[in-house]
């Protein structure tokens, strides 16, 4: 099958690498200079250009983009050159609004618009394990689901255009909450003068354990933040979560709480490090 795949970043580049050693012949590319071609010097396929140049004659498009405004940049740039009845996944974090938007352009030209965001992290995507939530149509998804296996350990259709991004901005309220309790178990468990290793160790194997837990406390022991998902693009997140909230008036205390505190952070010089540096912000909290 040829894939085009668009956005080559901490998740796009491993979750084409899957594409590629599937056997898929791979088309790449990527809005920063020399990134493709780097992807393509490492695993196989070409590299493109431009995103219209990328999507030509391709059976299906992957798009992994930082938000509502790339995703539109990209979509306005090759829609066009689309082949009749691909499907193009995007698999990035962004508005139900412009899922839906692109999904009834697609639908309307003969082509399918999955909106399929991704949890697991930078982690999820190395090993092919990531979570895919989807929303589109069904017919659409039955090529896209097959694609997507390559480097998810579970993929779900939830439902329509903007399920999946509906889907994602739940799994975000989860995750903000449980990391911003995790940094304050943690930073609590040192302010009181106990191996926070040890602490850990227990709580790994009691009712608070979490992905979270398993994948994010050591860094944060640590204070290391040099990898993963920023807290920019956690914000981001989070801005979409409440606005989503607004329209739809429902009150979320805790994730409006959170994107405050991750606020904290970036003025702490924390813009770019994992969200998980919420760690950093308690720290600082507590030596007061």
């Amino acid at each position: 099958m040829k894939i085009a795949f668009i956005g080559l970043g901490r998740m796009g580049w491993h979750m084409a690498a899957h594409l590629s050693r599937a056997g898929h012949a791979m088309v790449v590319c990527d809005a920063a200079p020399g990134v493709a071609q780097k992807w393509v010097a490492q695993f196989s396929g070409t590299a493109a250009e431009t995103a219209g140049e990328a999507v030509k004659d391709c059976d299906v498009v992957c798009t992994s983009l930082p938000a509502d405004v790339q995703l539109r940049e990209v979509w306005n740039s090759a829609f066009a050159q689309l082949k009749s009845a691909a499907v193009w996944i995007d698999h990035s974090t962004t508005s139900a609004e412009i899922a839906r938007v692109l999904a009834a352009q697609a639908s309307a030209s003969g082509q399918f618009f999955i909106d399929a965001p991704v949890s697991g992290g930078t982690v999820g995507a190395e090993k092919g394990n990531l979570a895919v939530m989807a929303g589109g149509d069904a017919a659409g998804w039955s090529l896209a689901e097959k694609v997507v296996a390559s480097y998810a350990a579970r993929a779900t259709l939830i439902g329509g255009p903007g399920a999946g991004q509906l889907t994602k901005m739940a799994n975000q309220i989860c995750v903000a909450g449980v990391g911003q309790a995790l940094a304050e178990g943690l930073s609590f468990a040192e302010n009181a003068g106990l191996d926070p290793e040890k602490v850990l160790e227990v709580m790994l194997k009691g009712s608070s354990t979490s992905w979270m837990m398993e994948n994010r406390s050591q860094p944060m022991i640590a204070g290391k933040y040099d990898f993963g998902f920023s807290t920019t693009l956690m914000r981001k997140d989070l801005a979409l979560v409440l606005d989503e909230a607004r329209r739809a008036d429902a009150s979320l205390p805790v994730t409006a709480l959170v994107a405050q505190l991750l606020a904290d952070v970036s003025k702490m010089g924390g813009a770019m490090w994992d969200w998980c540096s919420l760690m950093e912000r308690q720290r600082k909290v507590l030596k007061k």
